[in-house]
């Protein structure tokens, strides 16, 4: 992650060829240091500290402060032999001698800072008002749920094949997909190919605001859809699931090739090209529906991905908030007259929602808003004053999103 990675991809390379209860360890490890940083920079000298031993003081004093399974001796005698290999003996009496004084002593309460960036932080006061931030934070903070929506098996039998395998199970908010629960027997942690019917194409992973985005859009059944923006594909899954005719675009080869996987083993009807929605290569007025599942700063999924927030600016917002309006307009070029048009996001920036819808309608007077019929509407408490579907995190239980739906009037 240091050379650039997103945590997601140092993830898959690096712990693929681990045992599971070690490769469920290194993850923890790796996903609290990330979560938790600026708490446990607050409690560690790093300003006058090689910056060889910052990240293996931050492994020390997470496991220290977090993982009681893991024995404070063990903890201190791991960070040593890291140090040792790193910078040498004097790099490893360092931190022999940081990590036991903070084991004797404590380094104060947990949590105590939230552990954002400042300048989003500051956003976010501005938008939610300090006690909603607060609580935002603290929700990112926090360890995810692993949410599952059926595909290939029913919702029943999906909770039963889950619970014979030792897992606890409950709906997930709003009735989005079925979550794994704490209680049971099974691990916390466990990868997604690890569960019953994954190879069966039972389910695809997919967080209850993202499933209830396609609520949302009210796709009608047996229209074709174009999903410009679709790896991973759990979006343009759920449609087909749901009726759809899909086709499913994807700028870039090594995306794509992992949305075929899903679309694969899904066992669903979904046509994959690898296209730009820039430069689309479909005619005019193509679809009854087009879905923009657009490129974001993503600050409604912090909770899902703890490197990313230190890897926004405000400048990536900026950079966004303009490249969603340019794949907006283009998308609306493949709608047909009374088609739809769906434009989402997994931001909780307005800059980045509202305003580019905002923004698109002042420029294209054919299209005006619709709530559309959803079969099963979405709850009026997920809807904004204009009609749009948000999800808050802080606020619904699940990862923040947005998602207008358009119709291409006359």
């Amino acid at each position: 992650m240091r050379a650039g990675a997103t945590f997601q991809t140092a993830r898959d390379r690096a712990l693929p060829g681990l045992a599971e209860r070690d490769r469920r360890l290194a993850y923890e490890l790796a996903a609290g240091v990330l979560r938790h940083r600026a708490q446990l920079d607050r409690a560690l000298p790093l300003a006058t500290t090689d910056p060889r031993l910052h990240d293996i003081l931050r492994l020390g004093v997470y496991q220290l402060q977090a993982l009681a399974r893991v024995p404070g001796y063990a903890a201190v005698s791991t960070s040593v032999e890291l140090a040792r290999a790193a910078a040498g003996e004097g790099g490893a009496r360092y931190v022999n001698q940081a990590l036991r004084k903070l084991a004797q002593h404590g380094s104060g309460a947990r949590g105590a800072v939230p552990s954002h960036p400042e300048w989003l932080l500051a956003r976010w006061r501005t938008h939610f008002g300090a006690d909603e931030t607060e609580r935002l934070a603290a929700w990112n903070d926090c360890r995810p749920a692993l949410t599952l929506q059926p595909v290939r098996w029913t919702n029943d039998r999906l909770r039963a094949r889950l619970t014979e395998a030792g897992f606890g199970v409950r709906e997930a908010p709003y009735g989005a997909g079925l979550q794994l629960a704490t209680e049971g027997t099974a691990p916390r942690s466990v990868l997604p190919r690890l569960l019953p019917g994954f190879a069966e194409g039972a389910f695809v992973v997919q967080d209850p605001a993202h499933a209830l985005v396609c609520r949302h859009a009210a796709i009608p059944a047996g229209a074709v859809v174009y999903d410009a923006c679709a790896a991973p594909g759990g979006k343009a899954v759920i449609l087909e699931r749901d009726g759809a005719r899909v086709v499913a675009g994807e700028a870039r080869r090594e995306r794509a090739a992992r949305l075929r996987q899903t679309v694969r083993r899904a066992g669903v009807a979904i046509r994959v090209a690898v296209a730009d929605l820039l430069s689309t290569p479909f005619r005019v007025g193509s679809f009854a529906a087009v879905l923009v599942d657009a490129p974001c700063s993503a600050t409604g999924t912090l909770r899902r991905h703890p490197d990313a927030r230190w890897r926004l600016t405000p400048r990536t917002i900026e950079r966004a908030a303009a490249r969603q309006l340019a794949l907006l307009a283009a998308a609306a070029g493949l709608v047909r007259p009374g088609g739809v048009l769906v434009y989402a996001t997994c931001s909780l920036e307005p800059e980045e929602n509202e305003d580019v819808v905002t923004a698109f309608l002042a420029r294209n007077a054919e299209f005006a808003r619709s709530t559309g019929s959803a079969p099963t509407p979405v709850p009026a408490e997920l809807l904004t004053r204009d009609g749009d579907f948000q999800s808050l995190p802080h606020r619904h239980g699940m990862d923040g999103a947005y998602a207008a739906r358009l119709v291409r009037e006359g």
